[in-house]
């Protein structure tokens, strides 16, 4: 049988490429199965944006984010899994 390595921690890592045009990349890690939400607003506090809302088995995790349909600007995700959150802030340059 495989070993599957379990992550140990919630984690949420900075975006790449940042700044970005118009797709970035977004890892997260998330230590316990769970309802889990990946969502991106603008510098509003408005949501423009969910590229998860389901449930998700701990793991590590990798999703793209296309902001074509997006201006130039700060914009912030959060992951929230369980009991956990997480904000960070990226840039779109175009």
């Amino acid at each position: 049988r495989e070993n599957i390595e379990m992550p140990i921690s919630f984690n949420l890592s900075q975006n790449y490429p940042n700044p970005f045009n118009p797709i970035t990349t977004i890892n997260f890690t998330i230590s316990f199965g769970g309802k889990t939400t990946l969502t991106v607003y603008n510098v509003l506090g408005q949501r423009v944006a969910t590229l998860v809302d389901k449930y998700l088995s701990a793991g590590s995790y990798k999703y793209n984010f296309n902001a074509n349909s997006l201006s130039s600007g700060i914009y912030f995700y959060k992951l929230q899994s369980n009991n956990h959150s997480e904000i960070k802030k990226m840039l779109l340059q175009k």
